[in-house]
């Protein structure tokens, strides 16, 4: 048990999810439960089957798969070399292999899953695949899978959709052990502070294509992830704290000897918790509701990605666990804010891992009382084994305990001396829905804004009215029709330096949307993922130019002053999608936009699992391990 006792909102909001999923999460381990009382999987394969499954393989892996006695591992990668955060995957498949190999177990490339860059999509048409491609990953995923020959898994992802994505389908076979393998940053390339500032005097008109282009390329420079922390950087600190990665794995830049030995570490670690390997813990055993509730906790105390405020509850849909924004809210307003990396501050990852880093991070969290100590991660121990550091002695991983002290105080700071006293996250609720906003990056004076709405249908609106010089003024960009079921809900970032020249020009501005602006949302306040979405009736549709709206991140007040009988009176303007159905694959994806949920209920194309109605002793009967021990003798997994 912890030395440091929780803190009494995260326990109220942790014993809240768990009564909410109850039925859905023990419908979910009743489910991966039997499917490991089948066995070794391939063992259950018809000889056919069998023989198909390891033809090509070298004959001593061969004579292991046949035995059925050794472990064989999964490898499902996102691959490919167009994205430089998943490039230096090209090489792990082999590591992996080597080290399985060694291990006395087989790996096999299971499959590989698509995977999309948001950078290069931005502002363009298949940044409306984008968040869909979180769910076609996860049935890629659920295909490299399906074949039935695997005891355990790695996952080779770092960016944006693609980690969800690849949980998502890994928690829909969850009775499989699961190792994630990031790639690691690239190195720090200019200031996020320059690169900024270029792209606002690009937007001015100030500087040409050829500065711009200039200047981006010399913040995204080589291979591994961007070193801004956005969803992809988000994604490995959410990771780290749920217990998926080796501990102190996320930040280690790709091309290195530290990182092929984390690599090849995290590949025998998964044959050692395969049930074979005598150390069985099933991926659905570690993503619970209490690493879940870890999840959140880390997002806010870092300034992560609004995007997880669709993803998280996403993935944690497919374990049978249900959050919602009132979640995020309250844990947001007792999570101190630890990190200040771009876009809530000028430092990168990089700057973030030098000064302390995750294991950091972790350990004041959890001597905070703000994380859940007593959790299933992946080395078989609590979450407190994961407040170190990797480092290479000779050609071995060794774990120090993370640095004592931060190395910047102007990076990372002490639960004790935080940059806020909360999380910066914040549920917005008024006659317009509901909607998140991040303000760790929004200056206290611009928390507030109320001025006369101007509606746009699309960001090019936007864009045109602002190069047409007619928005020089206080006003509220209601951007519309952007939901999920609209066009796939992208990122809207192209607006980005357009709202913040007119800003810093002293002009009150804001933006509301049913769309999203996720991990780089930065300085200008905007209210994000307005649910219900206006193509599912929701009110910020009945706004028109000219309304007064009342956007106050600081009483989570998102409202229209239309008088009462006025506002029930208008209907919901309509909207010219036609441009959204067809091209860049659009057509392709139809069905996902008629199946998608709303933003709260995580924008996904699946559901929970079926509700199990159980007494609460029969479902404590399934929801508890109990003749199965999920780890070594000595660890502390079967703690509930």
């Amino acid at each position: 048990m912890s030395l440091h006792p929780v803190h009494p909102t995260l326990d109220a909001v942790t014993r809240r999810i768990i009564t909410r999923s109850k039925p859905y999460r023990a419908s979910y381990l009743a489910r991966i439960e039997a499917a490991r009382l089948n066995g070794v999987h391939r063992g259950a394969l018809a000889c056919t089957n069998l023989a198909h499954g390891f033809a090509a393989f070298p004959e001593n892996d061969k004579l292991k798969l046949k035995q059925v006695k050794a472990p064989s591992v999964a490898i499902v990668s996102a691959y490919n070399d167009m994205l430089s955060a998943h490039q230096p995957f090209e090489h792990f498949p082999r590591i992996i292999k080597e080290a399985v190999r060694g291990a006395g177990a087989v790996a096999q490339f299971a499959g590989g899953t698509p995977a999309m860059c948001d950078g290069v999509t931005q502002g363009q048409p298949g940044m409306e695949l984008s968040l869909f491609s979180r769910d076609a990953i996860a049935m890629a995923t659920a295909i490299a899978l399906s074949h039935n020959m695997f005891d355990a898994a790695v996952y080779l992802g770092v960016c944006d959709k693609i980690v969800p994505g690849l949980l998502i389908g890994a928690l829909h076979f969850g009775h499989l052990p699961a190792v994630f393998i990031p790639a690691g940053p690239m190195t720090t390339g200019i200031s996020n502070a320059e690169k900024a500032k270029t792209r606002q005097l690009y937007a001015q008109g100030r500087v040409g294509r050829e500065a711009l282009l200039e200047s981006e390329s010399q913040s995204y420079h080589g291979a591994g992830t961007c070193t801004f922390y956005g969803t992809a950087n988000s994604n490995q600190m959410l990771m780290e704290v749920m217990g998926l990665h080796l501990p102190g794995t996320a930040f280690i830049t790709p091309g290195t000897p530290l990182r092929d030995a984390l690599t090849a570490a995290a590949a025998r670690r998964a044959v050692e918790i395969s049930e074979q390997g005598g150390s069985y813990i099933p991926v659905g055993r570690v993503v619970d509701e209490k690493s879940i509730v870890n999840a959140i906790v880390a997002l806010l105390a870092t300034g992560g990605s609004t995007n997880h405020t669709l993803h998280l509850v996403a993935m944690a849909r497919a374990a049978g666990i249900v959050i919602d924004w009132n979640d995020f809210d309250e844990l947001s307003g007792v999570v101190p804010l630890l990190a200040r990396i771009y876009p809530n501050g000028d430092a990168d990852v990089n700057h973030f891992h030098a000064a302390g880093g995750v294991g950091f991070v972790i350990r004041e969290l959890l001597d905070a009382g703000l994380l859940h100590d007593d959790v299933t991660t992946i080395l078989g121990q609590g979450l407190r084994a994961h407040c170190t550091e990797p480092f290479l002695d000779g050609d071995a991983v060794v774990w120090r305990p993370a640095a004592p002290k931060s190395g910047d105080e102007k990076v990372l700071r002490p639960a004790a001396e935080p940059f806020s006293p909360d999380g910066g996250l914040r549920l917005m609720q008024g006659n317009l829905g509901r909607a998140v906003i991040k303000v760790s990056a929004v200056k206290q004076q611009h928390r507030i804004v109320e001025a006369p709405a101007i509606v746009f249908n699309s960001q090019e609106e936007l864009m045109d009215a602002y190069k047409a010089g007619q928005l020089d003024r206080d006003f509220i960009a209601v951007v519309r029709y952007q939901g999920p079921r609209a066009n796939g809900m992208p990122e809207l970032h192209a607006m980005t330096p357009a709202l913040a020249n007119l800003q810093d020009a002293g002009r009150r501005v804001a933006l509301v949307t049913d769309g999203r602006m996720s991990g780089a949302s930065g300085k200008v306040p905007a209210a994000i993922h307005v649910s219900p979405e206006v193509l599912a009736g929701g009110p910020l549709g009945k706004v028109r130019t000219g309304d007064i709206i009342r956007l106050d991140a600081e009483a989570g007040t998102l409202q229209a002053l239309v008088a009462q009988e006025e506002w029930d009176r208008r209907g919901i303007e309509p909207g010219d999608l036609s441009a959204a159905q067809v091209g860049m694959g659009r057509e392709l994806f139809a069905l996902f936009r008629n199946g998608v949920s709303a933003a709260e209920e995580g924008a996904a194309t699946f559901g929970l699992p079926p509700a199990l109605h159980l007494e609460e002793e029969q479902h404590n009967t399934l929801a508890t391990p109990q003749a199965v021990n999920y780890s070594d003798e000595d660890s502390l997994i079967t703690r509930q």
